[in-house]
């Protein structure tokens, strides 16, 4: 699999670490223990297109969002999640 990194170019996956999925968003600590276990523990595995985080271990060290179907690991785009951050925060969409 090769992921395109925005600013190094297209490379092999082995530079990248992968995170998981970048839709979950963390609870707010008033919402309880039960919210908090169902963030880290209870996550869905649905087939076809995802947004998932990697960091450019082996390159520029930057995180970013990658949109990868799981089925086929195709990929459609991988941007930079600094970018994201700055224009919102809306990464569960």
């Amino acid at each position: 699999m090769r992921i395109p990194c925005p600013f190094c170019g297209e490379r092999g996956n082995a530079e990248f670490s992968y995170l998981g999925d970048a839709a979950p968003v963390r609870p707010d600590p008033k919402a309880g223990m039960a919210a908090f276990y169902d963030y880290v523990y209870t996550r869905d595995n649905p087939p076809g297109m995802i947004r998932e985080w990697w960091q450019h271990v082996g390159g520029c060290r930057a995180w970013l969002v990658v949109e990868r179907n799981v089925t086929t690991h195709e990929i459609a785009k991988a941007t930079a999640a600094s970018a994201l951050a700055q224009g919102t925060r809306e990464m569960a969409r």
